[in-house]
């Protein structure tokens, strides 16, 4: 019986190792394909490579810890993958385009309108000061607190509320991320944008050609604006 029980225990281990290791593997791939992604957009983004640490981010974050569990098999392939109740974890492209666009630092203060699965507010947790994330859908902002304090993420406070109008407690940000698409840009969060700060935010209706869009606050506090790239995300919902 003794040595049948370090057989088995010899083989989960080694299957535990095999699977970690797949997942390590998976993500490698997932980052040569987002380098591909990169190169063949580089005319539209306007650049050839991302940043590198918002790539190492990439890598490092557990994005099969943000998926249901039928879809861990497929947690890294570089698309976009529903989690329940109509949203999406978004295409991991467009996470890395969005994380770069933002222009952020180790100091930053970021705000993220959508959290969904809270995989978005992990990559910035890697990479910024603070995060603070906004889910209007009760159970799905719970599910990603929940990840988030058993990933380790402290730096990250999920509220669940409507983003639209930001978080005006917490303001002003040094960059605003939305992660789902609306026809205008809420006046409300270029006004909690830091002089200096962007906002990378879908502009767009749900059944036309939507744009990531980055909207940049200068210092003397005017508003630029940058057509990036056509994109598809699902629409914001609350009270607007």
């Amino acid at each position: 019986m003794k040595f049948i029980s370090l057989v088995s225990l010899f083989m989960m281990t080694f299957s535990f190792g095999v699977f970690a290791d797949d997942f390590s593997k998976q993500r490698r791939n997932m980052i040569f394909e987002i380098n591909d992604l990169v190169n063949y957009t580089s005319d539209r983004i306007g650049k050839d490579a991302l940043d590198e640490q918002v790539m190492e981010a990439m890598e490092k974050v557990l994005r099969h810890e943000f998926v249901p569990d039928e879809l861990k098999p497929h947690a890294y392939i570089n698309s976009a993958l529903p989690i329940g109740l109509d949203q999406t974890i978004s295409q991991p492209y467009i996470v890395a385009l969005m994380t770069d666009l933002a222009d952020i630092n180790k100091n930053s203060r970021v705000l993220e309108v959508g959290t969904g699965s809270g995989y978005q507010a992990a990559i910035l947790a890697e990479l910024v000061d603070h995060v603070y994330t906004m889910e209007i859908i009760e159970p799905l902002g719970i599910q990603a607190k929940n990840i988030l304090n058993h990933l380790g993420y402290k730096n990250v406070t999920v509220r669940i509320g409507d983003g639209y109008h930001g978080w005006p407690e917490q303001a002003p940000f040094d960059a605003i991320l939305v992660t789902a698409a609306v026809e205008q840009v809420p006046d409300a969060l270029t006004q909690q944008l830091k002089p200096g700060g962007r906002l990378v935010i879908p502009l767009g209706q749900q059944s036309g050609t939507q744009m990531l869009t980055v909207i940049k606050k200068t210092m003397d506090g005017v508003i630029v604006r940058d057509e990036i790239l056509p994109v598809g995300f699902v629409p914001l919902t609350g009270d607007h």
